[in-house]
């Protein structure tokens, strides 16, 4: 089970909800995914305006845990005032803390994740920071009592897998929290690499909504997540430099 604060899901799998084709397929792609967890940028929903277009409206909402997140702040100060927006609208007191920091590369900024997530946890938000890889930063937003650190496997949308398996290695062996990757992945064996890592789940969007078939990718990203997570549950081999034959060579008749 993935625990997050006091949340407990069967899917490791948190999905986007952004850039679908249209309604249906989004609708269709969520359900095969069997993710529990949908994602959204506060502000692109017109959480107050009832008569404007909801992209969640083919979705019913009422079965998944919705997870907000800031996207678009620049500073802590707004990513915390989009926070309350949210939790005001009564979508969820979970929050997935978005502090871009660069517009080129989308990589967030520090310091201002760091404010932002200090903040938002006075305020009784179960905090989810989106962060790079950087593996004392993630320990430094554990110790502040994040309830998950979410590091970004490579830069957002960008479809690169995961760049730096070193330093995802790092934060997921000294987390005592959930590590969910997020931002990058772009195939299902990046999701599947990721899960063997050890991370506790994968957040990701552009690799099934930009898919030529968003459906069939998203149940191709629900497998491999499984898959990876069982295969890191059982234990790989180790990694020999020659062969060792896997029929036991002991009793066989030798001419």
């Amino acid at each position: 089970m993935l625990k997050i604060g006091p949340y407990e899901f069967k899917s490791r799998l948190l999905l986007g909800t952004g850039k679908y084709p249209n309604f249906d397929v989004q609708k269709e792609a969520v359900a095969v995914s069997e993710t529990e967890i949908l994602t959204f940028s506060v502000r692109r929903m017109n959480i107050f305006e009832a008569s404007q277009p909801n992209f969640l409206e083919k979705i019913d909402v009422e079965k998944y845990n919705l997870l907000p997140n800031t996207a678009g702040a620049k500073t802590a100060e707004e990513a915390v005032r989009t926070a309350k927006l949210a939790k005001a609208s009564g979508l969820c007191d979970m929050i997935k803390v978005e502090v871009i920091g660069d517009q080129k590369t989308l990589l967030p900024d520090p310091v201002e994740t760091l404010k932002a997530s200090e903040e938002l946890l006075k305020e009784g938000f179960i905090v989810l920071p989106y962060t790079s890889d950087d593996v004392l930063l993630a320990k430094r937003l554990e110790e502040m009592g994040c309830h998950a650190i979410m590091p970004g496997a490579s830069p957002i949308g960008s479809g690169q897998g995961i760049v730096n398996p070193l330093n995802l290695s790092f934060i997921i062996e000294q987390s005592n929290v959930p590590v969910i990757v997020d931002a990058g992945i772009g195939t299902p064996s990046d999701a599947t690499i990721a899960m063997e890592l050890g991370a506790d789940g994968v957040l990701l969007n552009t690799a099934v909504s930009g898919a030529e078939d968003p459906v069939k990718m998203a149940k191709a990203m629900n497998m491999a997540i499984e898959a990876g997570r069982l295969g890191y549950e059982a234990g790989r081999i180790p990694k020999k430099r020659y062969a060792t034959a896997s029929s036991p060579m002991e009793g066989m008749s030798i001419s």
